[in-house]
């Protein structure tokens, strides 16, 4: 209790230190969101400023501090984290897409006082929020000041930027070069009437030029710009991370090097003409604005983000591979911790460890996707918890133990959900957990006309628990990176409609993870995960149906499947699956483990 009022006071020391700093420069408000200067989801240290200043910790949210009060907004995945984290730091909690909770936009409007000043690293906050804000504040003549970190003075041993040597991989690897990456982006450039593209979103460089980095945890990417015409690729990065490999490479494809530290400068003095193509949901604001006062901008999409979505044959054929491996490896982990729970001393972070370790003995392996998540009991109702060495729960041959988790190889980037029964369950948790299998199953099986989004088939996955009265505040799934972050876009499945949400159709080679859950504050949460992969079907006068393939083969506990509330069809679904993880798994098993998986994936 003691450690937690120190930790919150000295929060509350950090936000008058903020407020102190903003009187100097003339701010009334200032906003710190979870961004670093790509728009990234996940961020270095060095960008965790929003963190610093709150104690929230979670991978979404911002911060609006004023004068007298502060708020915190993010979403469903971290409502409970949130309320935690939070705690006795004087931050109102602002639970995003909630009943009677203004949005960030809102919450300024009422504030700010006419004529008041706005203040935010233009750095981290994207074009898009940033004109938003713009319009929507005009009326009361707010001044928006976005050229100066304010924070940087109020935390004085603030981690340094990440520097780390760029990796030049085989390009057999991709199954593309450079130069054919290049030529579709140039042509999409050209359908836009676009003689520039100014790109900042880092896996998309990292994807575009065939490199990969190691400046954000778990995400192979470097901190970089580029800037490509019609004949020329210019590319910022640091010095440091410069290697003898990258510059031939560059030199191959005749892109030139400039230091990461001078992007905003030479933007500033290079010759443009025509127009300039970027992204507004992913360039930064203070970007923009430099953008904005050389030529016209044109917004448009990034191709490379739909471009670097749709797999090629060679990449799904390294990912089949890959996800095969480290199939085997949590088909090992679950049997290892059933075999072994109450049998020797296990927590939440050492489960976590030993997972960890069998990933890491597969070839290609390069590091994990994301760290671990292993929540036992109550803590896995927080979707995105993460336990320590210091701070998690001890496992007992009762309840479940959720394990999300995922690895970077060379040949793919996975992602896998399993929620484990380690000993009696009540019959509540049983009939939660097979709504989410059934949906789960349903999902996989889904056939579907192409221009299907992923709007038209989460209801396939959300309906057994909507059946319930139950929600999961969170989409269904995501796009999953190649040998890149574990969350990519343009695709997802989610059911709601928003309006600044990307929305694209379904097409054949694109990964989506398939996620359904329920999660109950205080009691427990359950996730079910696999990755599949859109394939077309048979073609006709009606259209070109498409269907999914598996790519992820994990029994599902059968010890928590209530099959009285199933009907035929999701008992046959989960046959089906389960003599597929026998067939795939039992090769790669030993005699113990084969016998477990026998009897874990037996018909029902």
């Amino acid at each position: 209790m003691e450690e937690i009022q120190m930790v919150n006071q000295k929060i509350q020391d950090r936000l008058a230190a903020l407020r102190a700093v903003m009187k100097k420069n003339g701010v009334d408000w200032y906003m710190v969101p979870t961004a670093d200067f790509h728009n990234s989801e996940y961020v270095d240290a060095y960008f965790k400023v929003r963190e610093y200043l709150c104690n929230f910790s979670g991978s979404n949210g911002t911060l609006i501090v004023g004068m007298d009060e502060a708020g915190l907004w993010t979403d469903g995945r971290y409502f409970i984290q949130a309320e935690r984290e939070l705690t006795g730091t004087g931050v109102t909690l602002y639970r995003m897409l909630e009943d009677n909770v203004p949005t960030k936009e809102e919450f300024l409007q009422q504030k700010m006082e006419s004529g008041q000043t706005l203040g935010f690293d233009g750095r981290v906050v994207d074009t898009r929020f940033g004109l938003k804000l713009e319009k929507d504040l005009a009326d009361k003549q707010i001044k928006i000041v976005y050229g100066k970190d304010l924070a940087d003075e109020v935390w004085t041993d603030r981690p340094a930027l990440p520097c780390h040597p760029v990796l030049v991989p085989d390009e057999a690897l991709f199954g593309q070069n450079v130069s054919e990456k290049l030529a579709a982006v140039r042509k999409d450039m050209a359908a836009h009437g676009a003689s520039g593209l100014f790109l900042s979103k880092l896996d998309d460089l990292m994807w575009l030029l065939n490199i990969r980095g190691a400046d954000v945890e778990c995400n192979p990417v470097a901190l970089s710009y580029a800037y490509l015409t019609q004949d020329e690729c210019h590319f910022f990065l640091q010095n440091e991370e410069v290697t003898d490999a990258l510059k031939a490479h560059a030199a191959k494809y005749h892109i030139t090097l400039h230091p990461y530290e001078e992007a905003a400068e030479w933007m500033e003095s290079c010759a443009i003409t025509g127009s300039v193509m970027c992204d507004e949901g992913n360039v930064s604001y203070a970007f923009y604005k430099i953008l904005e006062n050389r030529a016209e901008v044109v917004d448009a999409a990034n191709p490379t983000e739909l471009l670097k979505a749709v797999k090629n044959e060679t990449e799904l054929a390294n990912m089949q591979e890959v996800y095969l491996k480290d199939s085997v490896a949590v088909c090992k982990f679950i049997y290892w911790v059933k075999k072994n729970v109450g049998k020797i001393p296990m927590t939440e972070y050492s489960a976590a460890m030993y997972l960890d370790h069998l990933r890491s003995e597969i070839d290609g392996y390069l590091d994990l996707s994301f760290p671990t998540i292993s929540a036992y009991g109550t803590n896995a109702a927080m979707m995105h918890y993460e336990a320590t060495e210091d701070n998690c729960a001890a496992l007992a041959p009762e309840g479940m133990l959720l394990v999300d988790s995922g690895g970077q190889y060379l040949g793919g980037t996975t992602d896998v959900t399993r929620t484990i029964v380690l000993g009696p369950v009540s019959q509540t948790i049983k009939e939660h957990y097979t709504a989410v299998a059934k949906g789960m199953l349903q999902l996989t099986d889904a056939k579907f006309l192409y221009g299907c989004t992923g709007r038209n088939l989460d209801i396939l996955a959300r309906q057994p628990m909507w059946d319930q009265n139950i929600d999961y505040k969170c989409g269904t799934g995501h796009g999953v990176g190649y040998i890149l972050n574990v969350h990519e876009g343009p695709q997802g499945i989610r059911w709601r409609f928003t309006g600044n949400q990307k929305e694209v159709p379904i097409e054949a080679g694109m990964d989506v993870t398939n996620e359904p859950g329920i999660y109950i504050e205080g009691s427990h949460g359950i996730r079910i995960e696999n990755v599949m992969v859109a394939r077309n079907g048979v073609k006709n006068g009606d259209g070109q149906f498409m269907y999914f393939d598996t790519l992820t083969w994990a029994p599902i506990d059968l010890d928590a499947i209530d099959v009285s509330v199933m009907e035929r069809k999701d008992i046959e679904r989960l046959n089906r699956y389960h003599a597929q993880v026998r067939e795939k798994m039992t090769p790669y098993l030993n005699e113990e483990e084969a016998a477990w998986l026998k009897e874990a994936t037996r018909a029902i």
